[in-house]
Order: C-alpha cells, then sequence, then structure tokens
C-alpha cells in the first residue's frame, strides 16, 4: 500500500483529527521509495524492478541466443566460441543488478516492518474504539432497562391509582345518589 504525495502533505492537515485511514502510516512515508525521491533513484529503483520482468527475461533469451548463433556460424567474429565476452557482459549486469535487488529487497523489507507496525497500531486503535463502543453499549442498556424497570412501575401504579379513582368515584357517585333523596341540612 503506497501513499501518495497528496496523502503525505495535504493529508496530514486533515489527519490531525485523527480520522484519516492512513493516519498510522504518515510518520513512515519517508520509507515510500526504496531508493530515495531523487532521480537517480528513481531510475536505480526501475532498473531494479524491470530485472524480474518477463520481458527482460525474454529480451535476454534473444540477445543471448543471437550472440552465441552469430558468433558459432561465423557472421561475427567478435566473441568466438568460449563466449568470453558474453561472460564478462554477464558478470557486469551481475554486478550491478545484485546490489540493487538486494538493495530493493532490504528497503522493501524496512518498509513492509513499518507498515506491519502501522497496521498493528491502526489495529489497535480499533480495538480501543470498539471496547470503547462496547462500554457505551453496555451503559446505554442498563440504562434502558431501569427506564422500562421504571415504566413498569408507573404503568403499574397508574393502573392502581385508576382502580383507586374507579373504587373512590363509585363511593362519590353511591354517597350522591343515595343521599341526594332528600334536601339537606
Amino acid at each position: 500500500m503506497a501513499l501518495s504525495e497528496s496523502a503525505t502533505s495535504a493529508g496530514v492537515e486533515g489527519m490531525a483529527g485523527g480520522r484519516h485511514h492512513l493516519r498510522f502510516h504518515v510518520p513512515h512515508a519517508h520509507l515510500e521509495r526504496a531508493f530515495g525521491s531523487d532521480a537517480f533513484g528513481v531510475k536505480a529503483e526501475a532498473f531494479a524492478r524491470f530485472f524480474g520482468t518477463p520481458v527482460f527475461l525474454i529480451a535476454q533469451t534473444f540477445v543471448v541466443a543471437l550472440w552465441i548463433l552469430a558468433n558459432a556460424a561465423h557472421f561475427a567474429h567478435f566473441d568466438l566460441y568460449p563466449f568470453i565476452l558474453l561472460n564478462l557482459a554477464f558478470s557486469l549486469q551481475a554486478a550491478y543488478s545484485a546490489p540493487l535487488i538486494l538493495l530493493a529487497q532490504t528497503r522493501q523489507a524496512d518498509r513492509d516492518k513499518a507498515h506491519a507496525e502501522a497496521d498493528a497500531l491502526h489495529r489497535e486503535a480499533l480495538a480501543a474504539e470498539s471496547v470503547e463502543r462496547q462500554a457505551l453499549m453496555a451503559r446505554q442498556t442498563t440504562q434502558i432497562m431501569e427506564l422500562l424497570e421504571q415504566n413498569t412501575e408507573l404503568t403499574r401504579l397508574t393502573r392502581e391509582l385508576s382502580q383507586r379513582i374507579e373504587v373512590l368515584t363509585a363511593e362519590i357517585h353511591g354517597h350522591l345518589m343515595g343521599g341526594s333523596s332528600g334536601p339537606r341540612s
């Protein structure tokens, strides 16, 4: 996962709130290029990456076959049978490519380690947020249960009061209806 220039430069201000998904990778942005960000580094990295491609392998095989065919068939006489010049070319290629490939592997391992550390920090932050959310959910669940209990108690009290009002209303109605036949003194 590579950080773009915009994510590293402009994204830092947006990450002050701590919610940007690459915020854990920003401290390791200097490791993005295997050989640095200068022109030589960019060319060296491209060169080292090109060595393992099928295009390079096919082209090198074609050149070597052409070299051997031209010299073995005596179309050219610059490198006859033991092909010492071809051996020298392979040695020169190995002398330059091996350190570049090893350097690229070492820097890639550094980047992988830095990204693994950043991912671990991100997972820890997610776990902490999850624990916070679970605690909040537990508190809210407790509050809801308390409110339900209060609601149940209020419903029971309302029912009791309603029954009491019915009884009192019936008593008052009975007193008013039973004692209203004559004038009061």
